[in-house]
This record gives structure tokens, C-alpha cells and sequence, in this order.
């Protein structure tokens, strides 16, 4: 039993390690596991937890307080006996407690907008922690995009070295027969050298830009991190079909960074309106509880009759006026002020930046498309021009270098519609961002 044990961990080990390595991430996959992982969205989210203290601090200012105090000591020679209040010149030992509790009636009415700026202070930082997500989505599209468009361009050079390779041992049987001459089996030979360096760099490039989507994911283990690479195509254009104005609509109705410059400025105002709090008289009320021992009391009496017997009680209100502070609320008043003609600023320029953002963004993806379209029509136009100068070098109508540079320009058109397709995909996905698409349904 011991033995069939050891093996069936074992076997669960081997297939979950496979299980692992063979595991491929979708974009969406990659962007939740960043949301949930990386340490800048978690430094945000404890900044969230921490505005929430910021809070509590708040209603605990509007509540009563309640304190403690107990003191016992011994005293030699002349001392005040606080049972009897009178000089006593002997040892003696004496304890004393007491219990005490505050209560502010009116502050200015600070304390509550206190409470009210920290509720402001959550929903920015929910606001910051929000448009960091979306930051982050975004580069791990951006990032996610890049391995896709090297793999596809390995595969294009891949292809194209197959074509190459084929069309070097028909060359080599035409050379050997006589038929052409040994330039040109040359010049085949250094086309495929060259595409063979073409592989190599590619094949580092797509090893490179996984090293770096692990990493932009805190994977460690990127050496067996693969991402689905297949079935990616441009499914949806209609979010390019809305005008632009519905878009920047769109975006300033759900972007955090309008949102955050907005509860900025009412943070501001909330903090003038507390530094004007600061010119009204202050209003509390106090109620104080206390007794006392002593061990030589004339009385004689024990501790209990003593606690029971000195106890008082001391209850009031208690009105604070200012009158000159040396100009310190006044200033206070007047920095505030500024900072919220400031925030005003920013908030215009917040809407204006994003306006623009969003336009630069629609007309970016509009001109991706074009660029896209035109790749798709120079591929076509390439693919033919090298099935006819194919057809030439097979019947020696054309030389190898002419073959070659055919051949070259139509792998060069194959790699631009990769780089134009992934680039339009890209521009898709800010484009869908700003129209206020979650971060976590970011997908391909």
C-alpha cells in the first residue's frame, strides 16, 4: 500500500507540473492575474483600506471620549493627604482614580466635514486604484500583442524559408544539368543564410517579449509561460463606427481620471470650509468622575469606605472663543482657497486631456485600419508579382537576384500586415477602454 502510495504522488506530481507547462494564457487571463497580482495595484488597494481608517477617524471625533486614571503612591514628610486635603508629616501610602469624558457640542461644524472629506477621500483613491487597472490592462495588452506579433512573424519567415529551401534544390538540379548558371545557385544559397539569421532573431524575439509579459505579470517560472496564439483575429470594428464625440461623451462619464480631478476639487472645497470652521467659537462639554485612599485617614476607615466616602463628581461646559491666533486660520483660509482654484485648473485641463486623449485615440484606430486595408491589398499585390517572377526563374527568364528580390518584398509585405493587424488590435482596445469597457473583460 506504502509503495502505491509513492507512486500515485508521484504520477499527481508529474501531471500537474505537465498540466502546468502546458497551460496557455488568453489575454483576459492575463490581465485578471495582473489586476490580482501586481504590487502597484495592491499599494493602491491599501491605500483604499487605509481611507477607510481615515473615516473612522472621523466619526470618532463626533463621538463622546471616555478615559481612565488610577495612581497609587507613598509619601515621607510634609504631603498633602488628599482624603483630608492637609499636611501631614509622616509616612503614607494613598490611591487615587477617576474616570473622565468630553464631548464637542459645535466646532464650527469641522469635525462633520471632516467626516465628510474623508468619505471624498475613498471614492478618489477608488478612482486611482480604478485607473491604475486600466493602466495596467493596457500594457498588458500592449505587451501581450507584442508576443503575438513575433510569433507571427516567426512563422511568416518560417514559411517563406520552406519556399526558399525548395527552391534551392530546384536550382541546385538546374545548375547541375547545365541549365543555369552557378551565380545563381549562390544567390539562392544566400537568401536562405540569410533567412536562417531571420529565424534566430526572430525565435529571441518572441522568447524576449514572453520573458517580459512574465514579468509584467510577477511569473516567475517564464520559462515554460506560453500565451494562446492562435484564432486571433480583428472580429469587431464597431467601436470605430461611433462618432467621436460619443466616445469622449462616453469617456467622461466613466473614466477615473475626470472623476479623480473632480473629488479633488470638492476636496478642496471641504477643506476651505473646514479652515473657516476655525473662526467660530468652540463649544464642549466635560463630566469628571473621581475618588481617593489614604492609609493613615483619622477615621480609620477601610479602602472601601474611603473610595465610597471621598468620591466626586464634576460636570460643565466650556466655551472657546478665538480672538487673534497670529493670523493662522485667516492664512489657512486663504491657502485653501488657492489650492482649490488650483484643482479647478486641473480639472478643466483633466476634461481637455482626455478630450483630446480619446480623438487622438479614434483617429490612431481609424488610421491603423487604413494602414491595415492597405498592407492586406500591397500583400496581395506582392504574393502575385512573386508567383509571376517564380514562374520566370523556373523557365530562366529571370536571374536568382531578381527572384530574390522579389521574394524579399513579398516577405516584407507578409510582416507589415502582422505588424498592422496587431497594431489596429491595440488601438482597438483603447479605444474600448475609453468607451469604458472594464479592464478585467479586456479580450481578444
Amino acid at each position: 500500500m506504502k509503495k502505491i502510495a509513492i507512486i500515485s504522488i508521484f504520477f499527481s506530481i508529474l501531471f500537474s507540473v505537465q498540466a502546468q507547462e502546458e497551460k496557455k494564457w488568453t489575454l483576459q487571463e492575463c490581465v485578471e492575474y495582473a489586476l490580482e497580482n501586481n504590487i502597484s495595484i495592491k499599494q493602491s488597494e491599501l491605500d483604499l483600506e487605509a481611507s477607510k481608517l481615515n473615516k473612522t477617524d472621523a466619526i470618532g471625533n463626533l463621538i463622546p471620549t471616555l478615559n481612565g486614571s488610577a495612581s497609587y503612591s507613598t509619601n515621607t514628610g510634609a504631603s498633602i493627604n488628599p482624603t483630608t486635603n492637609q499636611f501631614e508629616n509622616e509616612t503614607f501610602s494613598s490611591f487615587t482614580t477617576g474616570i473622565s469624558s468630553s464631548l464637542t457640542l459645535f466646532d464650527g461644524l469641522q469635525n462633520i466635514r471632516q467626516l465628510q472629506r474623508a468619505k471624498l477621500s475613498r471614492l478618489a483613491t477608488q478612482y486611482q486604484l480604478e485607473q491604475m487597472e486600466s493602466d495596467i490592462a493596457l500594457a498588458v495588452a500592449n505587451s501581450y500583442l507584442q508576443v503575438l506579433l513575433n510569433k507571427a512573424n516567426l512563422d511568416a519567415i518560417k514559411s517563406q524559408n520552406l519556399v526558399t529551401q525548395d527552391q534551392l534544390q530546384r536550382t541546385q538540379d538546374l545548375v547541375d544539368a547545365g541549365t543555369l548558371p552557378q551565380g545563381d545557385l549562390l544567390e539562392i544559397k544566400a537568401t536562405n543564410a540569410n533567412e536562417q539569421q531571420q529565424i534566430v532573431k526572430a525565435q529571441n524575439d518572441v522568447k524576449i517579449s514572453l520573458i517580459s509579459l512574465a514579468q509584467l505579470l510577477l511569473i516567475k517560472d517564464y520559462q515554460s509561460f506560453q500565451i494562446v496564439d492562435e484564432g486571433y483575429e480583428i472580429i469587431s470594428t464597431e467601436i470605430v463606427e461611433l462618432t467621436p464625440q460619443t466616445l469622449i461623451d462616453s469617456a467622461e462619464a466613466s473614466r477615473p481620471e475626470v472623476k479623480i480631478a473632480e473629488k479633488n476639487v470638492e476636496l478642496a472645497q471641504k477643506d476651505v470650509q473646514i479652515a473657516r470652521g476655525g473662526y467660530y467659537p468652540r463649544l464642549s462639554a466635560f463630566f469628571n468622575y473621581n475618588t481617593r485612599f489614604a492609609n493613615n485617614d483619622f477615621l480609620d476607615r477601610n479602602f472601601n469606605e474611603q473610595l465610597w466616602q471621598n468620591d466626586g463628581l464634576s460636570y460643565g461646559i466650556r466655551l472657546d472663543i478665538p480672538i487673534f491666533n497670529g493670523l493662522s486660520t485667516r492664512t489657512n483660509v486663504q491657502r485653501n482657497k488657492i489650492n482649490l482654484e488650483r484643482t479647478e485648473y486641473q480639472l478643466e485641463q483633466a476634461k481637455l486631456d482626455l478630450e483630446s486623449n480619446v480623438y487622438q485615440a479614434y483617429v490612431d484606430a481609424k488610421g491603423a485600419a487604413k494602414a491595415y486595408d492597405a498592407s492586406l491589398k500591397a500583400l496581395e499585390s506582392q504574393e502575385l508579382a512573386f508567383e509571376y517572377a517564380t514562374e520566370r526563374y523556373d523557365v530562366g527568364l529571370t536571374n536568382a537576384f531578381d527572384y530574390s528580390q522579389s521574394k524579399q518584398r513579398y516577405d516584407n509585405a507578409k510582416i507589415n500586415v502582422n505588424q498592422t493587424k496587431y497594431d489596429y488590435i491595440f488601438k482597438l482596445k483603447v479605444l474600448e477602454l475609453y468607451f469604458g469597457i472594464d479592464p478585467e473583460e479586456i479580450k481578444l
